[in-house]
């Protein structure tokens, strides 16, 4: 059976954007934080994304100018693009990537399926569908790359819901940055 995944780059007191949907000023991850985000999606089969954050992923695929200066982000582009994904939304109808499928609703039970019968993890991404996944139970790990900053608010990277967490892994970089990794104790493991 798969994990399901909840990743992202937060700041220190729990956003993963500014009050004003800022995230680029201080979220850019150095080689060193890459290489670790690298190694944890070299696991990863399939990306559940909503549209927003499909369509701010979506460019790892159309613009190689990304990768262009830096040899972790070509690894990342070449790792995410030959995973699977799949959009929830009720407002695009047409993938416009490889290798990904969109649907009009969030499922559940397709979700516990997928889990069910994918021989790699699984990875839901953006802090909307990640409370849904959290919600009914369905993410096993929670990991944050928590970066040196402080924002004062905006788009939370955590819902507001109790979650019973075990700590499975911390790792300081040399740019400040830690990672933290822990399991979700009421999910579906």
């Amino acid at each position: 059976m798969a994990r399901l995944i909840y990743s992202m780059i937060t700041s220190l007191d729990g956003y993963v954007a500014d009050a004003d949907g800022d995230f680029g000023s201080w979220a850019q991850p150095d080689e060193e934080v890459l290489a670790a985000l690298n190694d944890d999606i070299a696991r990863v089969g399939t990306y559940l994304y909503g549209r927003r954050m499909y369509e701010l992923m979506a460019v790892w695929e159309s613009d190689p100018s990304l990768t262009a200066d830096s040899p972790a982000s070509e690894d990342f582009a070449r790792l995410w693009q030959q995973a699977d994904k799949v959009v929830y939304s009720t407002t695009l109808t047409q993938p416009v990537t490889e290798r990904t499928r969109v649907h009009g609703v969030f499922d559940p039970e397709q979700v516990r399926t997928l889990k069910e019968t994918s021989s790699a993890d699984l990875s839901i991404d953006g802090p909307t569908l990640a409370s849904a996944g959290l919600e009914h139970g369905l993410v096993d790990e929670i990991a944050m790359y928590i970066c040196p900053v402080s924002l004062g608010g905006g788009l939370a990277f955590l819902p507001r819901q109790r979650l019973d967490l075990r700590l499975l892994e911390q790792r300081r970089f040399g740019n400040g940055v830690v990672r933290l990794r822990y399991a979700v104790r009421n999910g579906s493991r």
